[in-house]
């Protein structure tokens, strides 16, 4: 088959390799679809991921596709079948599984592969993280699953309330994610955004106020001045992945309010931030990372009633042949959300 390998830093091969074969449990799927995504794009410019790849190895871990081939023992599922099969699954067994904390499970199984004709899916995620896609919802829609599972427990775990003013920093895919959801669940949303064409893009998904970085002198200053009596927002999440902005949101959020690191900054970065501030100001800090089987199916439940509109974000298509060149365009300030890749074109 044609597959997709990622080497190291910004070296990315289409070669032909192997079909997986599939074990007792596993089931082989033939991708309709693969979706480009910020960490795959953070893995191709840094060449790696501290927990999710190692190269070299087969990229990707958006998507939706059918079965072709299932294997002895498995449950549920048979050829022919429309699925989203998530890019991870839980032990169930460790300590943070039963802590309800899956994201954090210590034998947390990541599987890559998705920009290829075929990936196998391993028994542990075909039995927690894997989903029959309903007539109603077409593939690019149910590969986008697994990045809203990710906004949303975000959003649960930083605490969000319908009313609050909150400030999200980041408009690639995720931010503008937060950006819809936030604002569907009635709170005031200020987007922080650096391109004209996110500022396009926030506007559709529904930003109340946005602050473009590139046309104000102070972007704390500006983000303070559109919450209410200036005083901060009540929540700040920074979806973006740089120092810079971890620093801002400390400075944007209000007495008693809450920062949620949610964009995670190369290996070894350092931040400073005034301790004055954090405890005076009782400011909250959070991080979250990935998702859970339950944010899952919140979010897949959401796409099928057709509470959330995925295919907003997917504002380009091309074959696998071109994923180079989409990575490369899309690190140049390129102007499409997500391009949605076909393999086999």
């Amino acid at each position: 088959m044609t597959a997709a390998v990622l080497y190291g830093k910004e070296d990315l091969k289409i070669e032909k390799v192997p079909i997986p074969r599939v074990g007792d449990g596993e089931v082989l799927v033939k991708v309709q679809v693969a979706l480009t995504c910020g960490t795959d794009l953070k893995v191709y410019q840094r060449g790696y991921h501290a927990r999710m790849i190692v190269p070299p190895a087969l990229f990707g871990h958006e998507l939706a596709g059918i079965i072709e081939e299932v294997g002895a023992g498995v449950n549920g599922f048979k050829k022919g079948m429309r699925v989203v099969a998530l890019n991870s699954a839980p032990c169930q067994m460790c300590f943070y599984c039963s802590k309800h904390q899956e994201n954090l499970c210590e034998d947390l199984l990541f599987n890559n592969g998705a920009y290829a004709e075929y990936i196998r899916v391993p028994r542990r995620i075909v039995e927690a993280n894997m989903l029959v896609i309903p007539p109603n919802v077409s593939v690019e829609e149910a590969a986008m699953t697994e990045p809203l599972a990710c906004v949303l427990r975000g959003l649960h775990e930083t605490g969000v309330e319908i009313g609050d003013t909150v400030a999200i920093l980041g408009g690639g895919p995720i931010g503008l994610m937060f950006v819809q959801v936030a604002r569907a669940i009635g709170c005031n949303v200020i987007s922080v955004v650096k391109r004209d064409a996110q500022v396009e893009a926030a506007k559709q998904m529904g930003a109340h106020e946005i602050v473009q970085t590139s046309k104000v002198t102070d972007v704390v200053e500006a983000v303070r001045a559109l919450s209410p009596q200036k005083r901060g927002c009540d929540v700040v999440i920074e979806a973006v992945g740089k120092p810079e902005a971890w620093e801002w949101t400390v400075e944007m959020v209000r007495k008693g309010g809450t920062v949620n690191f949610f964009g995670g900054c190369a290996s070894g970065t350092k931040v400073q931030l005034d301790t004055n501030r954090l405890h005076y100001s009782e400011i909250t800090l959070k991080a979250t990372f990935h998702h859970t089987p339950e944010t899952v199916r919140r979010a897949f439940g959401l796409i099928a009633a057709k509470k959330i509109r995925p295919t907003d974000y997917i504002t380009g298509e091309a074959p696998l042949s071109r994923l180079q060149q989409v990575l490369r365009h899309m690190l140049n300030r390129g102007g499409d959300i997500k391009t949605a890749i076909i393999p086999g074109h």
